[in-house]
């Protein structure tokens, strides 16, 4: 004898699909929120995930969220209807976002992600066949027990084991997805952030564009300070120098006015306008003993 909440979980048998002799995905044979599922007419319980399915089927979906194509959808526990007979929910969906044009509801999953324990694999090779054959492409079990991921073969109706180092590629994925990703219980939020960068997320690409501004600035301030500092330097420098320039002109005037020497204007203009300091020292060294000033500037 069915319960009462057995009772509501079913629903009144929709009208078959004209086009395919099959009921649309979105008519229930069971009540949404009813935890149940039907099999070739059987009604499943559902029981609520505990740990470690419930938090590994947590990081599934924001996985499978974050790597999939802007134009897919990603639903967790969302009912499809397989069969006349049969209503099931995969852990995780990926299906297109535009709605199935002959019916006006959503299109039938394109992906679809489960995660099992070991006693609880037969079970979902028989939800995986239904998908299949109802049409969805690809089916992935997540074996938690073993730390394996799966992908059902329609050709020998049963699972093919996947590479861990490899990764899913598929064009309802905007990258692939990493598979060792999906077996680990460590946080999921490294990989999420690679995706997300990779898809071009607009929230991180304005993050990223303000750090690149702000770099940009820092960059210029830095090159400030340092074209003010080597501004300093070469200022000081160029300072001593013109003082000893100076002071040795002035010495070199100093000896020749001793010495009687005459000196016209062109001489003084040429003597001040010298920066080469040891042409000076010979000049000063000179005037100590010449007696014109052609002497002084004699070559060498």
């Amino acid at each position: 004898m069915l319960s009462m909440d057995t009772k509501h979980a079913l629903d009144t048998k929709p009208a078959l699909d004209a086009s395919n002799d099959l009921p649309p995905i979105d008519e229930r044979l069971i009540a949404p929120e009813s935890r149940y599922e039907i099999y070739d007419g059987e009604l499943a319980y559902v029981s609520p995930a505990a740990p470690p399915h419930g938090t590994r089927h947590s990081k599934l979906s924001a996985l499978v969220e974050a790597y999939a194509h802007p134009a897919f959808e990603v639903a967790s526990d969302t009912l499809t209807r397989t069969s006349e007979t049969s209503d099931v929910a995969p852990d995780v969906s990926v299906y297109p976002l535009a709605e199935d044009p002959a019916t006006g509801g959503r299109q039938l999953e394109q992906l679809a992600f489960e995660v099992v324990s070991t006693e609880r694999l037969s079970r979902t090779s028989r939800k995986a066949g239904m998908l299949a054959d109802r049409g969805v492409r690809r089916v992935f079990a997540i074996d938690i027990e073993h730390e394996r991921a799966l992908e059902w073969s329609r050709a020998i109706r049963d699972w093919e084991e996947l590479d861990p180092t490899g990764q899913i590629e598929d064009p309802a994925l905007a990258v692939p997805l990493p598979i060792a990703e999906m077996l680990t219980s460590a946080s999921a939020d490294d990989a999420m952030a690679r995706a997300l960068i990779a898809k071009g997320n607009p929230e991180i690409e304005t993050v990223r564009a303000k750090d690149r501004q702000e770099g940009l600035q820092e960059g210029r301030n830095e090159g400030l300070r340092e074209g003010r500092d080597e501004g300093l330097r070469e200022g000081r420098n160029q300072g001593v120098q013109a003082g000893l320039l100076l002071g040795k002109s002035g010495t070199l005037m100093f000896v020749l006015a001793e010495r009687g020497v005459a000196v016209s204007s062109l001489d003084r203009e040429r003597i001040l306008a010298e920066t080469d300091l040891a042409r000076l020292d010979r000049w000063i060294a000179r005037a100590a003993r010449c007696t014109d000033i052609e002497e002084v500037f004699a070559v060498p």
